[in-house]
């Protein structure tokens, strides 16, 4: 089964489990670390989440990965936090970053430039606007390649 779809099933199979219980998913991944696999859940809630958290979502998970064994080789299984510089996937993580410190990859230069640090003022009308200093950025929400939010110091 290719990673995608590996990434589908998991989130099939633990999203009832998060929504029931007030989590969200942030992101998951299934990569290859020298010889071993990892399938890397990441998820958050209002507040934060604490090691219980992560420990019943992950015997829930394995459970059903068990059950349903859509994944045919050996791997490890961990649950956790996205951390601080948290990745924004969605619209939506977008939305809910205003007004807070992220860190913006686009594909091609923006004013030229490809990379954007600061505050992120506004996502309005598919746009971004990003407080640099002083100066404002609008981004293209379709040129953004990557975005997380950010520690500044």
């Amino acid at each position: 089964m290719s990673t995608p779809k590996i990434k589908a099933a998991v989130e099939q199979m633990v999203m009832p489990y998060l929504e029931e219980n007030g989590f969200e998913l942030v992101d998951i991944e299934y990569v290859k670390e020298g010889s071993n696999w990892f399938l890397r859940v990441f998820v958050d809630k209002d507040g934060g989440i604490d090691i219980d958290d992560c420990g019943r979502i992950s015997e829930y998970l394995s459970e059903k990965l068990d059950e349903n064994d859509p994944i045919p080789s050996a791997y490890f299984l961990e649950v956790s936090s996205p951390g601080a510089e948290r990745p924004l996937k969605k619209a939506d993580d977008i939305v809910k970053a205003v007004g807070k410190d992220v860190f913006v990859t686009t594909y091609e230069p923006v004013n030229g430039l490809k990379e954007f640090e600061g505050r992120l003022l506004s996502f309005e009308n598919d746009e971004l606007v990003i407080e640099i200093g002083k100066q404002k950025h609008a981004v293209s929400y379709s040129k953004v390649a990557s975005a997380r939010l950010a520690i500044i110091f």
